[in-house]
């Protein structure tokens, strides 16, 4: 009976530890691949303002939820973020389009080749990088309220009889539900409607699609737009599970691209499969297991160390290694994308 219950606090612990959080921040990192691989797969190039693309929107999304939060309004259980998410979103469609017509337009009138849109799209990160700490600052930023917890640890506990509890954030349990529904949302778009046949067939063969009557601007448009709401979306889940901190999403650039370039760059379907793939290696490289063998090895056998690959500090340098060992060996990505 005593080892059955060392196997299930060990299970607790992995739960808590790894699988919750796997879940939560892999479903934030496919969400952000998707919007840097449908900018790949349609419009053909690499988007490096993609990061501080979402820290622009949750930005907006954050002041909108402040407002309404000095008005009384409040979501219930749910945080009030959730409301202010579509002001996020229109603002974030609205200099996102404005971008390409200022920027990214011009290029493509002129056939540029890909890296010059790379380059043009970092000098488009250094400006949304400065707008949002020149407006918001570049301190942490906390805007989660209602209900933190779908499950405490201490509730578990008492429940259980367990030594170990379990905890579910509502922010993880919303990043988890919202990812699901938009990913079925946006495939139903893509296979479906007019336009996302539209836009498929646009980025399998440009010329093709032209001769075919697609409207290239109308692609374009659809495409930041998608963009967009997924950045928003994402940077906002990433905020209210974490903080909001305008550095971090420039940080997050490395583990998203690592996951559309592992699924397979310019391929949906490998971009939600590829941040899982990300998530999951930081989440398990990083943990200590120390605790999980003391439940399950005799004590005469119990580490003495923290059982743990790496430190926390390097968990963005998993995400380059894979990237590495990915473009050495399949530069394809799991599912077949693009080649880089």
């Amino acid at each position: 009976m005593e080892a059955i219950t060392d196997i299930t606090s060990a299970i607790v612990l992995l739960l808590n530890f790894i699988i919750v959080p796997g879940l939560s921040y892999g479903s934030q990192l496919a969400l952000g691949a998707l919007g840097i691989t449908l900018v790949f797969g349609i419009l053909r190039f690499a988007n490096f303002a993609h990061g501080d693309t979402m820290a622009f929107g949750t930005m907006v999304t954050i002041l909108a939820t402040w407002w309404l939060q000095s008005k009384g309004v409040s979501f219930g259980p749910l945080p009030t973020a959730l409301l202010a998410l579509p002001v996020g979103i229109l603002f974030t469609i609205l200099i996102m389009t404005a971008t390409d017509k200022l920027v990214y337009k011009h290029y493509r009138r002129r056939k540029s080749q890909p890296v010059i849109f790379m380059i043009a799209s970092i000098g488009v990160m250094f400006m949304m990088n400065g707008i949002v700490r020149f407006i918001i600052g570049p301190n942490d930023q906390r805007f989660l309220d209602g209900e933190r917890f779908i499950l405490r640890a201490r509730d578990f506990k008492a429940t259980t009889g367990l030594s170990e509890g379990l905890s579910i954030k509502v922010s993880q349990g919303l990043t988890i539900v919202l990812a699901i529904v938009l990913v079925m949302a946006l495939f139903w778009f893509l296979q479906r409607t007019r336009t996302g046949k539209a836009m498929r067939a646009y980025s399998d063969n440009e010329d093709l699609a032209l001769l075919s009557g697609v409207d290239p601007d109308r692609v374009v448009l659809v495409t930041w737009v998608l963009a967009a709401i997924l950045a928003t979306i994402a940077g906002t889940l990433y905020g209210l599970d974490k903080s909001f901190k305008p550095f971090t999403y420039l940080q997050l650039l490395l583990p998203m691209f690592a996951a559309a370039i592992v699924g397979g760059i310019g391929n949906p379907v490998g971009a939600i499969v590829g941040g899982y793939v990300i998530a999951f290696s930081e989440v398990m490289v990083t943990y200590a297991y120390k605790k999980v063998f003391v439940y399950l090895l005799p004590s005469s056998l119990e580490p003495s160390g923290l059982m743990q690959l790496l430190s926390t500090d390097y968990k963005f340098a998993v995400s380059f290694i894979i990237l590495v060992l990915v473009l050495l060996i399949k530069p394809t990505g799991i599912l077949r994308g693009k080649v880089i």
